[in-house]
């Protein structure tokens, strides 16, 4: 028996959510959706119990992972997208064959993921005790040990409610679940950083323009200048979004309708930069639960007790792991540093964007801003990689789409009947716009990432991708609503 059929073979002892019996309206949809948005918020804004108060704030981690450190949802999305990336790779590697055309192998890779992303659910969970990304809090009358595995359950359980409330909006929803979860951690974090922007005790507009002077304007825009970049990589986002290749085609029992058919240039959409960034995210999570477990000695502040008593940074707030990871679990040397966004977080804008033009990496010194441009190239081929898979098995390939089109009765004008001859046609629109949509994207989110944009330039790219889907999804069932004879017309539900 492979590991697919094991993992599948475990799934059928766990509670899933069916089916609807019966099609869900579009009010039906946003009800379900608001309920999920609800309850992922309540989680969000939960300490889970065990945990200090005093954890560290929103950074791009988090954003990408709908994650809050010592929440419910400490690890957030990361253990689902991660099971899926395993997978992926398990397959590409020749490990199991899965044809994801297939209903019941796609069904089984399903189920394969839904197991595999509760092991990882624990095992992240506790990563982030171990890593003391998580401080625990000290509660008398309980030992620390017992403390630390309720956070470890805690957290792993949080990542499992998300499973089920994903499934959730899946069926009975809009959209994707984990593409919700992240537009809402994106958003809030926006939100959080232009209220902090504009109220700030010390830093904020409305402190800098009551203190006067002649430098007060000017400092104030400086002061905006993230969410002015924002903005920028909003705008640049939508615009990109809109880029499309339209193909005409024609239905064949319709004489005189030629629609056409829009492929757009971001083809796979934001899923390859998810998979990407999660990638990114989980290398850094695991290195630094490999560099920690190297210094759990009896020396100091690295001794077990000390670090489930709550706190194991030393007086100058610094994780003490000679260098390799900072006091957030975030990689600061070795070679995978490289592959680690320029963080800018807790920077203003200036000491941001001179961090990157004279800053130095712990590598032989190397300069920053080739940190920088390694990071954006990495990401953008692991997109490539990523997008080339997705479409693959989310049957978005030529050979899936001239085949749907074929059922619903359409060609395109001038050629035979033929799925073979659609095929043929489509795939060399598809495959180009696979490899330079997916490409493409990635070279914005890392780019976007340097501004210095709130909720990072990744967060507000998959934002604008995801909002994008979940409206035209509405648009698309207000018209099979309006008109359902064309939905089985063009294969609508």
């Amino acid at each position: 028996m492979g590991v697919l059929e094991i993992l599948s073979a475990v799934a059928k002892y766990l509670p899933e959510i069916k089916d609807p019996e019966q099609k869900t309206g579009t009010k039906e949809k946003l009800i379900w959706t608001g309920i999920a948005l609800i309850l992922f918020f309540m989680m969000y804004e939960t300490t889970a119990f065990g945990v200090s108060s005093k954890f560290a704030g929103v950074d791009f981690l988090q954003t990408i992972t709908a994650s809050k450190i010592g929440s419910l949802l400490t690890a957030g999305i990361g253990p689902i997208v991660l099971a899926s990336i395993f997978l992926q790779l398990f397959a590409g590697a020749g490990i199991f064959k899965v044809d994801m055309k297939d209903p019941k192998d796609k069904k089984k890779f399903l189920e394969s993921q839904k197991v595999l992303a509760l092991i990882l659910a624990l095992i992240e969970g506790f990563i982030f005790v171990l890593t003391s990304r998580v401080l625990l809090a000290v509660i008398p009358g309980l030992d620390p040990t017992i403390v630390m595995a309720l956070v470890v359950i805690q957290i792993a359980l949080g990542s499992v409610a998300i499973l089920y409330l994903d499934e959730l909006v899946t069926k009975y929803g809009l959209g994707s679940g984990i593409s919700l979860f992240i537009a809402a951690g994106v958003a809030f974090a926006v939100f959080t950083g232009v209220v902090q922007l504009l109220f700030a005790p010390d830093s904020g507009v409305t402190a800098i323009m009551s203190s006067g002077g002649a430098e007060a304007l000017p400092n104030a825009i400086l002061a905006l200048l993230p969410f002015g970049f924002t903005i920028l990589v909003f705008l640049v986002v939508v615009y990109a979004e809109s880029l499309k290749v339209e193909i005409p085609i024609a239905f064949e029992r319709v004489r005189g309708i030629v629609p056409k058919l829009p492929l757009k240039y971001f083809y796979v959409s934001n899923i390859p930069v998810i998979f990407a960034s999660a990638l990114i995210i989980n290398v850094q999570l695991f290195a630094g639960a490999a560099l920690t477990s190297q210094f759990w000695t009896d020396k100091g502040a690295a001794k077990l007790p000390d670090i489930t008593s709550g706190y194991s940074m030393d007086k100058d707030g610094v994780f003490p792991l000679i260098g390799y990871v900072d006091n957030q679990g975030r990689l600061r040397d070795g070679l995978l540093y490289f592959f680690t966004p320029v963080y800018g977080a807790g920077r203003t804008t200036q000491e941001h964007w001179n961090f990157l033009s004279s800053g130095v990496t712990p590598i032989f010194h190397l300069p920053e801003w080739l940190h920088a441009i390694v990071y954006v190239i990495l990401l953008s081929l692991v997109s490539v990689l990523f997008g080339l898979f997705w479409v693959d098995i989310s049957n978005m390939d030529a050979k899936s789409v001239a085949g749907q089109l074929t059922d619903a009765g359409m060609q395109i004008p001038g050629f035979r009947r033929d799925p073979r001859m659609l095929e043929t046609i489509l795939n060399k629109h598809i495959l180009p716009l696979t490899i330079v949509g997916s490409f493409s994207v990635g070279i914005l989110a890392g780019l976007a990432d340097l501004t210095g944009a709130l909720g990072t330039g990744t967060g507000i790219l998959l934002t604008v991708g995801i909002l994008a889907r979940m409206y035209e999804q509405l648009e698309q069932m207000n018209a099979f609503d309006l008109y359902p004879a064309f939905g089985k017309m063009v294969g609508g539900e």
